[in-house]
């Protein structure tokens, strides 16, 4: 895997050095993390992809050049390798090894140097898949970055993303973001946010061909773990919308999954998969909802503290909260069952 990372609080954990969350197998493999610009990181994740790209296919290209000096059965396997998933990513592994073998063996055969080998020896390595995921914060998806993720979604690249929707711009200070729903109080909102939050996952559906997901792993970690899987399978972008609770939400931390589970019950945060390769595609996979708004968000102080400042205003935007969701509900819900049709 290679992470391309937008600054931001994943940047603080994920780069804490000199200690750091990223490790390696017995092998000695394990990830590769690069920390980006918040405004370009979806450029600079494609980027990872593009080169990797180009990478395999001039090995590829090498391999078929001097393919009379190598085993055939080897050269057809290593260009028609099934790596869909890991067992066939370890079969491409040891092909690739025994590649370099017969290079060596090649090379140490031959007096004068052949560049061609060098050089296939040297890009032998991205015979195998890499996974490439991009991953940042609300702020950075939903506001600043927001061009360069629509135009990452837009392509056929086989790049995953992985939003961190604390639903405000927690590394600067808790400014509001698009992201930030409606009723909440934050910095440039402090009588709580007029409009609704904006709907990332929907509009990247409405593209047909990238994976969506929207998961709360404190509301169903299998559900998430599966969103996952799918999202590292599917062959081109997909995107991952993940409930992340955050100081800034006012809550009691040690019950940051139980706030997650609340979101999902009042119907504030929907659980869906939208894969393009099933029929239908959008999947729900939470039930309607189940709780009322306000009782989900009374335990947090983002939302309970215009109670106390804006008492009618707070009152409004509740009722129109509750609306909204109720309306955003229904919409899903159509959506899924005009696809079964």
């Amino acid at each position: 895997m290679v992470v391309a990372n937008a600054t931001g609080c994943s940047s603080i954990y994920g780069g804490n050095l000199p200690t750091t969350p990223w490790s390696v197998n017995a092998q000695g493999r394990g990830p590769a993390w690069s920390n980006s610009l918040f405004e370009d990181n979806a450029e600079f994740g494609l980027g990872f992809r593009v080169a990797f790209d180009q990478r395999q296919s001039r090995a590829k290209q090498l391999l078929l050049q001097i393919r009379s000096k190598l085993p055939n059965s080897l050269v057809e396997a290593l260009l028609r390798a099934d790596q869909a998933n890991e067992a066939g990513i370890h079969e491409q592994r040891q092909r690739v090894a025994v590649l370099k073998q017969v290079l060596n063996d090649q090379q140490s055969a031959n007096d004068t140097p052949c560049a061609t080998l060098e050089e296939l020896r040297e890009l032998a390595d991205d015979l195998v898949k890499r996974s490439v995921w991009i991953v940042g914060g609300d702020g950075w998806a939903y506001d600043i970055g927001f061009g360069g993720l629509d135009h990452l979604l837009s392509t056929q690249k086989d790049v995953n993303v992985l939003v961190l929707d604390t639903e405000v711009y927690s590394n600067t200070g808790g400014q509001m973001s698009k992201a930030t729903p409606k009723g909440a109080v934050a910095k440039f909102a402090t009588g709580g946010k007029s409009t609704p939050k904006k709907d990332l996952g929907l509009m990247a559906m409405t593209y047909g061909h990238v994976y969506v997901a929207s998961v709360a792993m404190g509301a169903r970690d299998e559900h998430t773990l599966r969103a996952f899987i799918e999202a590292e399978s599917y062959p081109g972008p997909s995107l991952i919308l993940a409930y992340s609770h955050c100081i800034a939400h006012g809550i009691n931390m040690a019950r940051g999954m139980a706030h997650q589970k609340q979101a999902v019950e009042s119907g504030r945060w929907i659980l869906y998969r939208h894969d393009p390769r099933c029929s239908p595609p959008l999947q729900l996979d939470s039930r309607e909802p189940q709780m009322p708004l306000e009782k989900a968000l009374e335990t947090e102080h983002r939302f309970r503290m215009l109670r106390y400042s804006h008492p009618k205003q707070a009152q409004r935007l509740m009722q129109e909260a509750q609306q909204e969701l109720h309306q955003r509900w229904r919409f899903y819900q159509s959506l899924a069952q005009k696809e079964q049709r």
